[in-house]
């Protein structure tokens, strides 16, 4: 997933760079003139359609250098995802108009391309992060192939990898991972933030904590602003430890 939104913000900000006449070495594209159709009928190109394919030509000869000196699968695999994320920005571009005419009868449109905003190109890869392809090496070691034969093949547009990632609910010190035990979580959330999800199905803990905070703030002239310290009891859940030795050993 980073391999792939990098790249993708490469050419997200080298097209929106060339479009705005921030570089000297590109601009507009200069493809998108005359006429054309689309479902609504013709059309003139006219405004400033976005050079996607400069940024992306940019992008892969930027991106790409370091993975293109390798011949291994992780280089393989950068590459992959190195593309799928520049195909993805391609993949929002949209045909933006503007009418002209009597009381905006739109007798006449002009159209030019548009980049979205990187937002969705952003979702749209963390669908395909969600949904990657666990793949294998194959035997000339020039491509890959699915590791699960119950699975279907990558496509250009899917995310791949070669190993699982680290189980990120349990402490392991070589992989980074400090583990959920202990975090603070929310009990009424279903989301990443929800004690169901962080804890990992360990359950949490509640303990009741008292917080001073400022209140009843009043505005004095001129020019102090005084609060009052109020106590507040308050529920906090942290998540429970695993409950194998290991995992004291750790800590």
């Amino acid at each position: 997933f980073v391999y792939a939104i990098s790249s993708a913000g490469v050419v997200f900000a080298i097209t929106r760079a060339c479009s705005q006449g921030e570089l000297s070495s590109c601009s507009c594209d200069p493809r998108k003139k005359g006429t054309s159709k689309d479902s609504k009928g013709t059309f003139d190109w006219g405004g400033c359609s976005d050079n996607i394919d400069y940024g992306i030509s940019f992008a892969k000869a930027f991106v790409d250098a370091k993975e293109k000196k390798g011949k291994d699968a992780r280089a393989l695999m950068n590459l992959h995802n190195n593309r799928a994320g520049r195909k993805a920005v391609k993949h929002f571009l949209k045909l933006e108009c503007k009418c002209h005419g009597v009381s905006g009868s739109c007798t006449l449109r002009t159209c030019w391309l548009a980049m979205a905003d990187f937002q969705k190109t952003g979702n749209y890869l963390r669908r395909k992060y969600n949904g990657a392809i666990q793949v294998i090496m194959n035997q000339d070691g020039t491509g890959f192939t699915v590791a699960n034969k119950n699975f279907k093949k990558p496509t250009k547009n899917d995310l791949v990898y070669f190993e699982n990632s680290p189980d990120y609910c349990v402490m392991d010190r070589e992989a980074g991972s400090l583990g959920t035990a202990g975090r603070v979580c929310n009990r009424t959330s279903r989301g990443m933030d929800g004690c169901e999800v962080m804890c990992c199905g360990r359950g949490y803990d509640t303990s009741r904590v008292m917080r001073v905070t400022k209140c009843e703030c009043k505005f004095h002239w001129c020019c102090v602003v005084r609060c009052k310290e109020c106590h507040e009891m308050t529920d906090v859940h942290t998540c429970k430890a695993p409950k194998n030795a290991d995992w004291l050993d750790q800590t």
